[in-house]
């Protein structure tokens, strides 16, 4: 089994930003497309980033382009999310997740299989 452990969040104020690391292990990281969900008090789990395999593929939701970047180092079994310019509306549990290579692209959270514990991300004055 998969086990994920992310970290990086907290309080940060607007316009400010958050690195955010997932942590893979029990099984090679490598073969995992990694993606990053986020979710919101009172809000459906909402898709946020995600990366292929080799890290030369990635899509990342229209709510957040320009602002966030999803990356990976498959030899420290890590991926990040570097999020930038912060607002008030990027308030939330953010989680990482994994899912068989085969399956890139995917945003619909039912997909996946792993998931990590979740760091709280909030941004206010």
């Amino acid at each position: 089994q998969l086990r994920l452990r992310e970290s990086g969040g907290g309080l940060v104020q607007p316009g400010g930003s958050l690195r955010l690391s997932c942590v893979g292990s029990g099984r090679p990281f490598s073969a995992y497309v990694m993606s990053w969900f986020r979710q919101a008090s009172g809000h459906e789990r909402e898709f946020v980033a995600t990366i292929s395999t080799s890290g030369g593929g990635t899509i990342v939701a229209d709510s957040v382009k320009g602002r966030f970047t999803i990356s990976r180092d498959n030899a420290k079994n890590t991926v990040y999310l570097q999020m930038n310019s912060l607002k008030g509306e990027d308030t939330a549990v953010y989680y990482c997740a994994a899912i068989a290579g085969s399956l890139y692209g995917s945003a619909q959270s039912s997909n996946y299989a792993y998931w990590g514990q979740g760091t709280q991300v909030t941004v206010s004055s």
